[in-house]
């Protein structure tokens, strides 16, 4: 009676010719990564939505302007605070000394917060590409592995001059599993882009609004 024919996931992979091998190696490191990004990109949100919800707080409660510009100006923590800063310090800067304002101080001051903004918003969306390049290559490497391993099988079996079950079916489980880690790898990559994606988009939306409604307040202000 022949051995039963092992079947596990080390099992394949161990039989499994070394271009396949690499390519299950490199699928294995897309999906670790991936999964390290978007725990880090979803901290990350985590603690951006909540830096804006405190400062929000602060900005109408009622403090003078520049009395919360004094307390957050050495370390200013969060997208909305950075904006405000830079917003704050162009607005001081476009003081002369007898008190008037230097000519053309509402478009310094908008351009100033709109490269704050610019950079928070390049820094929310950082690595995000990654995610989508993952979710787009992965199943294309695994297909790959596929059809490199079955060729293989295809070339043992004709050596062999055996097309028995027993000699075709592991060399096709080697194949497919290649394909099965890079749809492991794809799937969540792509349901993690599209989730961080939004997620980033309405932080960004949050920290857009903030700066219209304080560039409203600073032309208010100027107008006076």
């Amino acid at each position: 009676m022949e051995a039963a024919i092992d079947f596990s996931i080390w099992a394949l992979f161990s039989r499994a010719t070394l271009p396949v091998q690499l390519v299950m190696i490199l699928l294995i490191g897309l999906s670790v990564w991936s999964w390290t990004i978007a725990i880090n990109k979803r901290l990350a949100l985590i603690v951006a939505r909540r830096r804006a919800a405190k400062f929000d707080q602060s900005f109408w409660s009622g403090e003078p302007l520049d009395e919360l510009f004094d307390r957050i100006s050495g370390s200013p923590k969060g997208g909305s605070e950075l904006i405000f800063n830079a917003g704050m310090t162009e607005w001081r800067r476009s003081h002369r000394d007898d008190g008037a304002m230097i000519a053309g101080a509402q478009s310094r001051i908008e351009r100033s917060m709109d490269v704050a903004l610019s950079k928070q918003a390049s820094e929310l969306q950082s690595s995000l590409g990654v995610l989508a390049s993952i979710g787009s290559v992965a199943p294309f490497i695994g297909l790959f592995g596929t059809v490199w391993g079955i060729m293989n099988a295809f070339i043992e079996i004709a050596a062999q001059q055996n097309t028995n079950l027993a000699v075709v079916a592991p060399g096709i489980a080697e194949a497919l599993l290649a394909t099965g880690l890079g749809l492991l790898a794809a799937i969540p990559a792509v349901v993690f882009y599209n989730h961080l994606s939004a997620a980033s988009d309405r932080v960004i939306a949050n920290y857009e609004a903030f700066a219209d409604e304080f560039s409203t307040i600073l032309s208010r202000q100027l107008g006076g």
